[in-house]
């Protein structure tokens, strides 16, 4: 981190993208940057990536990193949307000497990176009581937090629904996969929503991902008695995220 500008990476199951941020104001301060994820999606191929996103900006600053499954404390334990390989594999540790090893980087899960980002800048910012923000992307992510404090890694994407993984059939890829109209994708969506309401009585949803760019498409037709709203920063969340995150635990220079 330099000054009030921090840097972060959200890694997604189609493209991983980059940006500094400007902690002031939750605004990235260059036009972000993607690469598709690589195939196959191995912690090398990966790292590769991460290596180029950094060089593109010239960073030299701590790095934030998202990842799409449980990390804690810098290791991967799920990986469903990439390779399997990566369970067990230290990212910190992977791509810190990814970049040279000579920052720091700490690697995050995406939903609880963008989850971060809307509530301390976007959609949840100033809302008490339990929100929940959503990513529909590849698949389902999920950030669960409590009068702005972080429960991680809930993974709700993957809770049952008729038998199946809930985002096999209510990811954004679901919508692609079956040609389903948004109306028909939304249906399946309030069937998953319904479930999760049932669980954890939230205050607050926060839809994200790429669907939340047309969220008046699909949130319309959806009503499970609790406030739906799109993702303030949209696909922005987790470079966001990660980059408040990354800052939280580096020093400034």
């Amino acid at each position: 981190m330099t000054g009030t500008t921090s840097f972060g990476i959200d890694i997604g199951g189609s493209g991983m993208k980059a940006g500094p941020v400007d902690l002031a104001t939750g605004k990235l301060t260059a036009e972000r940057f993607k690469i598709l994820t690589p195939s196959p999606s191995s912690p090398d191929n990966m790292a590769d990536v991460v290596v180029k996103l950094v060089q593109h900006f010239d960073w030299h600053g701590p790095v934030g990193v998202t990842f799409p499954g449980v990390v804690r404390r810098g290791v991967v334990h799920t990986a469903a949307n990439v390779d399997k390989s990566w369970v067990d594999v230290d990212a910190d540790a992977l791509f810190t000497k990814a970049v040279g090893g000579s920052v720091e980087v700490h690697v995050v899960n995406d939903a609880d990176a963008a989850g971060l980002a809307e509530v301390t800048y976007g959609a949840g910012k100033g809302v008490a009581g339990v929100i929940l923000l959503l990513t529909f992307g590849t698949g389902i992510g999920s950030g669960l937090f409590l009068d702005g404090k972080l429960v991680p890694n809930t993974e709700l994407g993957h809770i049952e629904i008729d038998g199946h993984d809930a985002e096999h059939k209510a990811a954004a890829s679901a919508r692609d996969r079956e040609s389903l109209s948004w109306k028909d994708w939304a249906k399946r969506v309030e069937k998953y929503l319904t479930a999760v309401v049932h669980l954890l009585s939230p205050d607050l949803i926060i839809v994200g991902g790429g669907a939340s760019r047309k969220a008046d498409k699909w949130v319309p037709h959806i009503d499970v008695g609790t406030k739906i709203v799109p993702a303030a920063l949209e696909n922005e969340a987790g470079i966001v995220g990660a980059a408040v995150l990354v800052a939280a635990e580096s020093p400034v220079e």
